[in-house]
């Protein structure tokens, strides 16, 4: 009889945790700072852009303290569901409402529309089930932040998150230019311009850059409209939850989602009690800016963690499906318009 020797279990040490989290804090703190500097310069460009691309750069040119990269991962993560949660402060249930039937089914027809081409057409280009679910939640929903929000539903590492801001960058600008231009020649009155920049263009910044040029009244529409597709922020990232937790077998050792995450459910309770009305305006201002001094954090760290290498290798695919994807809302979103929104 052949003896085996019994197996021992080895334990593997786990990454040490920081002892404190200051240096990280500092660390995001002056990438925000930097962020802030660079939207105060360049405008059309939004905080949160500015703080992953900042992210990106300080760490591929070793820029970055080790004592302050250490805890960066861990606070970053801290950071993403307190600024994803607090966005809900900054849509109103009144406003959204006051659209109109109509008009709040051809943003949701829209929307979902572009997510689920954008996805099947990612899938198609072979960028990864990941990277293509974030790309569609970018350009169909409201830019980083969603991107942010749907990262670990939709099981993405920081260059999945990164490489989908980069296109809703890039092609958002392109909107931004181009939209004025347009307004003229396909005949649309100011109504029909403000949703159709709040229904199709990517960031919230950008939809008032672009909007900007017909009027303040038109920028108020567009803003609106817009908000109505940061509204359907929870509700798609619960689905997609629910979806990935059902269709995930339990034996494959596959960690799977959350069945709501708990961030989204503050988000949809911060809406709620701002459709109250019994937050003050100042209070909202305060709340506005502690959230995108959270998420900008957030980014700037995740923007950190990023190879750059790796982010542009193979980035052709991606960039012709975010072009694709952005004319697809464009096109849908303009032929809501005309169909459902009257032009005087």
């Amino acid at each position: 009889m052949t003896m085996t020797a019994p197996r021992t279990a080895v334990a593997v040490p786990a990454a040490p945790r920081p002892r404190t989290l200051l240096p990280a804090v500092l660390t995001a703190a002056a990438g925000l700072g930097g962020a802030a500097l660079g939207h105060r310069l360049v405008p059309q460009i939004g905080v949160l852009t500015w703080a992953v691309g900042l992210g990106v750069l300080a760490a591929n040119l070793n820029l970055l303290p080790a004592a302050g990269r250490a805890g960066l991962g861990l606070l970053t993560k801290k950071l993403l569901r307190v600024g994803v949660a607090l966005l809900g402060f900054s849509v109103s249930p009144a406003a959204i409402t006051a659209l109109g039937a109509p008009v709040l089914a051809l943003v949701a027809t829209t929307l979902v529309a572009t997510l689920a081409f954008t996805t099947w057409l990612g899938n198609r280009m072979r960028l990864g089930a990941a990277r293509s679910l974030l790309l569609g939640t970018g350009v169909a929903i409201c830019g980083a932040s969603a991107i942010a929000a749907m990262e670990q539903t939709a099981g993405a590492d920081e260059e999945d998150v990164t490489a989908s801001i980069a296109m809703i960058t890039l092609f958002g600008t392109v909107a931004l230019v181009a939209f004025p231009l347009l307004q003229g020649p396909l005949g649309l009155s100011g109504v029909q311009f403000g949703v159709w920049t709040g229904a199709s263009v990517h960031e919230v910044g950008q939809v008032v850059a672009a909007a900007g040029p017909a009027g303040a009244a038109v920028v108020a529409t567009a803003i609106v409209v817009k908000l109505t597709r940061v509204l359907l922020l929870a509700p798609v990232v619960a689905t997609v939850s629910v979806i990935r937790r059902l269709t995930t077998p339990a034996a494959t050792g596959a960690a799977r989602p959350p069945l709501v995450p708990l961030f989204v459910l503050g988000f949809l309770g911060c809406a709620a009690l701002r459709g109250t009305g019994t937050i003050p305006a100042w209070a909202l201002d305060g709340i506005s800016a502690v959230q995108v001094t959270a998420l900008g954090a957030a980014l700037f760290g995740m923007g950190a963690s990023v190879h750059l290498p790796s982010l542009l290798r193979k980035s052709g695919p991606l960039l012709a499906v975010a072009a694709v994807s952005t004319l697809f809302i464009t096109v849908v979103a303009l032929a809501g318009v005309l169909l459902l929104v009257p032009g005087s």
